[in-house]
């Protein structure tokens, strides 16, 4: 026997066994035909379950991007000091961590979706065979069949898969189920599943629910709320409805009973949690904003510009991209800035009646509610109110809201019809017709310094109006452009001590047009007074001809220059003639308390993403060396100052200095009365059509309208000291503590020097009252450019003369004397003497 080795053995059995099975294969092949067909049917089952198995499988998503998945989050937006004011949010979601769920939340959720959770590996069979039992019970019929999912199916359905209703999902679950949970650990499953079911009311994950549900957090949640959240995934929609509370408190107790059998808590826990009522509160958003629409509209319109508007746009975005954004919204001056808007509206339309309504619904599809509900009106004014009038009879009616609450209606107006959607007021047991005055206007406060932006308010309430007049409408600014004319003239030559004509002054601009003769507001008009005065009292004439000595050409660059608009040399522009916003004039402002320097206005300081890194800062300055970890021993670093220099800073502080005695003794003279550091210029459009206040404090600009959306004329007597000076007391007021009573500081380069306030003359022997109409004033002058000393030999001849004046009275009133006594002396010698004038 020839030897071989093992190897060559193995070969030969296998050989010789394979021979033996196929000849076994082919012979039964041949000879039974139930084997026949026994072999083919374990084919087909084969190929079929392979050929399901690629279809099923081909576009699974990947199990393991559950490890790196973001969901969908709002935007949160903080004001000024970090306070969270509002959320962009069309669901409402949380994100917490697994430690942060409470173990009873958890254990109720068990108990009520999946009791195995901790030992199955994703799917659970006996579930499984349960649920294809009833489908096929319920085929045919409509209804939808038990799912008998896991909790890890879940999270493969509403994360990965959706919410399809057919066969083919339910296997893609199972096999995405058992693969998650090879790709994940439990805890992270099971955070998944909390944070993102779906739980009614908009609310996406426990945290939301519970705040959406009993404006609580997870943490202060009793055991019967815990057991409540946990039946809602089954039918979130229907077991927080009013209507369905017997059947959310049956299904809430049977998980109580769930969580007794599994151990989790005693009968004595559950049948105190079963005796409390579900307890739930009016559905509510998970963040109390400020009431600041104008401003966060604004945010958000910036917001979307920059990272867009859904995830399609990017993963930064604002409905998805979780952001943190920090603005300079000031909650505190927000509010006096909506009050004082609201205020000067108020007091202009006093007396004026109701006009007309919102909206009108149509009562004759009978759901009068929904179309309230799904409408964008509301209000927030003391105890007003949104409704949509049901009925009326005669003076009488009733009023319904979006809430299907009704009562009475009373007082209504004549023109007031059922359908129609107004504001209103409780009034005794009813309700009474409230008026929002049909005219509007812009405000915004300002930080010089920065740029930012603290406060804005865009019209009475930007849920009634959504347009933005603080930065949309395009309105003439009347005489606050004033300020920029005189910069120009003290730009090229001219000081706040130079004697301008306050005369008729007339231009003529092309055979087109003809010439245009300028007169002041009200008429009247002549002599020539100081720079100083001409801006206090606001003279037309007067700043036309310093706007022409300057050029007009210089005059609209230096408006440019400071962002307020582009215009064409014409001397109209002089007189605030050409279009602009609140916000534009506000900043331009800003530069002339900043020594000239002006920022980019801002509402937005800083976004950071979900994980906290800033993607973009507004001050994007560098500070080289702040980060170094040890000091080098060299002087400290430094930031650059931000902004861009528009103006000369002399220049700024001398038109500061000027628009304080407009305060003092000018057309603002209303703010005096508030003891404080204020400069300002009031603003009246021709009509009048527009009534503007612009100014403030060296840390706080503030500027403001009043007028029609369609310009009209607003009334005869209406001008920027009676309409909207108030507004900014109405503000300062509010916020007092806010302003400060440190004094504008002058720059290098600017003298003090002692004028006489009307001529303009240079004084030597006579100090600055504290009487705002004393004689003798401090005036800023850039250097060489104060009135010479050679104006000594004016004070001495106007000494001279005034003695001489003197003199002249008293040898008046020697003679008078004189006279007086001749008459007696002859009265009583009974003589008649007749007195020539002049004689003495």
């Amino acid at each position: 026997m020839v030897d071989t080795s093992p190897l060559e053995h193995i070969r030969y059995r296998i050989r010789r066994d394979a021979r033996g099975v196929a000849a076994w294969f082919m012979r039964n092949w041949r000879e039974r035909w139930f084997f026949r067909w026994l072999i083919i049917a374990i084919g087909v089952g084969v190929l079929s379950f392979v050929a399901l198995w690629i279809v099923l499988t081909r576009d699974l998503p990947d199990a393991e991007t559950l490890l790196e998945y973001e969901p969908p989050l709002p935007t949160v937006v903080r004001g000024i000091d970090g306070q969270i004011v509002h959320s962009y949010a069309r669901e409402h979601r949380v994100q917490l961590q697994y430690q942060d769920f409470p173990p009873k939340l958890i254990e109720a959720f068990l108990a009520a979706e999946d009791k195995t959770f901790f030992t199955h590996g994703g799917v659970d069979i006996t579930g499984t065979l349960g649920a294809v039992i009833d489908y096929a019970a319920k085929y045919g019929s409509g209804e939808r069949a038990v799912g008998g999912s896991t909790i890890t199916q879940q999270v493969a359905k509403n994360i990965l898969l959706g919410d399809e209703y057919s066969v083919t999902r339910k296997l893609k679950e199972m096999i995405l189920a058992r693969r998650i949970e090879s790709a994940l650990t439990k805890q992270q499953i099971l955070s998944l599943y909390l944070n993102e079911i779906p739980l009614g009311r908009r609310s996406f994950g426990v945290q939301a629910a519970a705040r959406a549900y009993f404006n609580k957090d997870v943490g202060q949640l009793d055991l019967n709320e815990m057991a409540f959240l946990a039946i809602l995934p089954k039918a979130p929609e229907r077991y927080g409805r009013k209507k369905y509370e017997d059947m959310a408190i049956a299904r809430r107790n049977f998980v109580l009973k769930q969580m007794v059998a599994n151990g989790f808590i005693t009968q004595q826990q559950a049948s105190a949690a079963e005796a409390k009522p579900l307890g739930l509160q009016a559905s509510r958003t998970s963040l109390n904003s400020v009431d600041a629409g104008y401003f966060l509209e604004e945010v958000r319109r910036q917001l979307i510009g920059k990272f867009g508007e859904t995830a399609e746009d990017g993963k930064n975005s604002v409905y998805a991209g979780g952001l943190w954004v920090r603005t300079s919204l000031d909650p505190e001056l927000q509010k006096a800035a909506r009050d004082a808007l609201r205020n000067g509206i108020f007091r202009y339309n006093s007396g004026r009646g109701w006009k007309e309504p919102f909206a009108t619904i149509d009562l004759s599809k009978g759901d009068w509610q929904s179309q309230l509900a799904s409408s964008p009106l509301g209000i927030s004014y003391k105890d007003w109110r949104i409704g949509v009038v049901t009925e009326r009879t005669g003076s009488r009616g009733a009023i319904g809201f979006s809430d299907g609450s009704t009562g009475p209606l009373s007082g209504m107006p004549k023109g007031l019809k059922a359908g129609d959607v107004i504001a209103v007021a409780p009034s005794g047991n009813g309700f009474v017709v409230r008026t929002v005055p049909e005219v509007s206007g812009g405000f915004v406060a300002a930080q010089p310094h920065t740029g930012r932006v603290l406060a804005m308010q865009g019209g009475f309430d930007s849920r009634i109006s959504n347009f933005n007049r603080a930065t949309q409408a395009l309105r003439q600014p009347g005489s606050t452009i004033k300020p920029f004319v005189y910069a120009t003239g003290l730009d090229n030559g001219m000081t706040p001590a130079t004697q301008v004509p306050d005369q008729t002054f007339c231009f003529y601009q092309g055979a087109a047009l003809g010439e245009k003769c300028f007169r002041n507001f009200g008429g009247g008009g002549g002599g020539i007074h100081t720079m100083r005065w001409g801006l206090e009292q606001s003279r037309n004439l007067m700043t036309v001809h310093i706007a022409m000595d300057a050029g007009m050409p210089n005059v609209v660059g230096t408006i440019k220059r400071m962002g307020i608009g582009d215009y064409k040399p014409y001397p109209a522009f002089a007189l605030g003639a050409g279009d602009t916003t609140v916000l534009k004039m506000v900043n331009a402002y800003t530069a002339l308390a900043n020594f000239g320097r002006q920022h980019n206005p801002t509402v937005i300081d800083f976004v950071q993403d979900r994980r906290g890194k800033v993607i973009w800062r507004a001050d994007r300055r560098d500070c080289t060396g702040c980060n170094m970890p040890q000091w080098d021993g060299k002087p400290m670093p430094r930031i650059a100052d931000g902004g861009k220099q528009v103006l000369d800073p002399r220049t700024a502080y001398q038109v500061i200095h000027m628009l304080e005695g407009v305060v003092q003794r000018g057309t603002a003279v209303r703010l005096r009365a508030l003891d404080l550091p204020l400069f300002g210029k009031t603003g009246t459009t021709s009509g009048p059509t527009n009534a503007w206040f612009v100014g403030g404090s060296p840390d706080i600009i503030a500027g403001m309208y009043l007028g029609f959306d369609k310009p009209r004329n607003m009334g005869g007597w209406v001008q920027g000291g009676n309409t909207a000076a108030p507004m900014m007391i109405d503000f300062v007021k509010a916020t007092r503590e806010r302003w400060t009573d440190e004094p504008f500081i002058a720059p290098a380069g600017i003298r003090m020097v002692r004028i006489d306030r009307q001529s303009g003359k240079r004084v030597f022997d006579g100090w600055p009252a504290d009487d705002p109409k004393a004689s003798i004033i401090w005036e800023a002058f850039k250097p060489n450019t104060e009135p010479p000393r050679a104006t000594r030999q004016d004070e001495i001849a106007a000494k001279r003369n005034q003695i001489l004046e003197l003199i002249r009275k008293g040898r008046q009133a020697q003679s008078n004397a004189a006279s007086n006594a001749r008459k007696d002396e002859n009265k009583n010698q009974g003589s008649f003497v007749e007195e020539q004038g002049g004689l003495y």
